[in-house]
């Protein structure tokens, strides 16, 4: 287990045994050091984590599907999963067995699991049958169903404020006092796809992460003037640095946004793009805390000429007491098949990174 003598190795630790296709989602237990994989190969895998960083295979169930989203129980006793098989399971961590417990009639590509005030722990699915469900764990039949605009794509809760974003670039805010009633649903800030949406461990603020190298943050509240958005996974080009760059000044490669994750005591929050990079920033001071390059992170060097961009980061996740970061490097299947690594080439990777306090600890106010 960790402790607080963790010591911080000098570098990022590899997860021994990584699945051996792309990674779809990480989630570290809220209580203990263990951390869960879901992968394209259609398994989640359960890894032990010790104060070193070191870790070992503890567990693994299956899907009959690729998996693609994950969630656990406040007290880190259920795992729960979802996956194109059309359902959801829940992992009981003592007993070792999966059981099914939600249902869709296409993928459910989101899963969480929330207290609704009046009712209790719930949880929460969102497909790609334009569905989002509330289950109770007693029940075979979902508490409520709720019709989306589009196939769900990212959904996130904290404290009372759930929000589910759709293909159609909408993002649909309930509050869970009221449940079964979508409170407002807005039209993305951003302009192109959204690939993640996140909630402030605050619950009164969401983050959303987009294809076209931008975040935004959002209150829901009804202060737009808070609301702002920036740039983020770009990187310029120099004119006429490249055979065949373009003329025009300004132009950029420009990378997805994959992944959002909130540090639970700070409200800071860090980014992975398909650039292969990571970036701890303070949303409530408008600051970057740190970001760490591809050749920071052995992937890739964008100094090059060409700039050599790394493994995309598709995936993060901090431990229960914020000592380490998991980042997963995976395809991110932004080409389709055939951007596909050579069969037996398996590219994922995923890495334990030991948080600094200066990387992820908020800004002090200005005087």
């Amino acid at each position: 287990m960790l402790s607080s003598a963790f010591r911080a190795p000098a570098k990022d630790i590899e997860l021994s045994s990584p699945p051996p296709d792309s990674v779809s989602a990480l989630a570290f237990s809220p209580t203990a050091d263990i951390l869960a994989v879901a992968s394209w190969d259609n398994n989640v895998r359960l890894y032990d984590v010790n104060s070193q960083g070191q870790s070992q295979g503890k567990a693994m169930y299956s899907h009959q599907a690729p998996v693609l989203d994950l969630t656990w129980s406040k007290d880190g006793q259920f795992l729960f999963s979802s996956g194109c098989d059309h359902t959801a399971q829940m992992y009981n961590i003592q007993t070792q067995q999966a059981q099914q417990v939600a249902q869709h009639d296409a993928p459910i590509k989101c899963i969480e699991y929330a207290e609704v005030p009046g009712s209790g722990p719930v949880l929460i699915t969102a497909g790609w049958d334009k569905k989002l469900k509330y289950w109770d764990l007693r029940s075979a039949n979902p508490i409520a169903t709720l019709d989306l605009t589009d196939r769900a794509y990212s959904m996130d809760v904290a404290v009372s404020l759930l929000v589910v974003a759709t293909g159609d670039r909408q993002i649909h805010v309930i509050n869970l006092s009221n449940p079964t009633t979508i409170y407002k649903t807005i039209e993305s800030p951003l302009k192109w796809q959204t690939r993640v949406v996140k909630c402030f461990p605050t619950g009164d603020a969401y983050a959303i992460g987009s294809v076209e190298g931008r975040v935004a943050i959002q209150y829901p509240g009804g202060d737009d003037k808070k609301n702002y958005s920036f740039k983020c996974h770009r990187y310029d080009i120099p004119n006429g640095s490249l055979p065949g760059s373009p003329a025009v000044v300004g132009s950029q490669h420009v990378f997805a946004i994959n992944t959002i994750t909130f540090h639970k005591t700070q409200y800071t929050f860090c980014t992975g793009g398909s650039d292969g990079s990571l970036t701890f920033w303070d949303g409530v001071a408008r600051t970057k805390l740190k970001t760490f390059s591809c050749k920071d992170l052995n992937n890739g060097d964008t100094d090059a000429r060409p700039p050599q961009f790394g493994t995309p980061i598709v995936a993060t996740s901090f431990n229960h007491t914020h000592e380490i970061i998991a980042y997963a490097l995976s395809y991110d299947w932004s080409k389709g098949h055939g951007g596909v690594p050579p069969q037996g080439s398996n590219i994922t990777k995923v890495m334990l990174h030991p948080v600094k306090p200066e990387e992820v600890n908020k800004k002090p106010p200005k005087r």
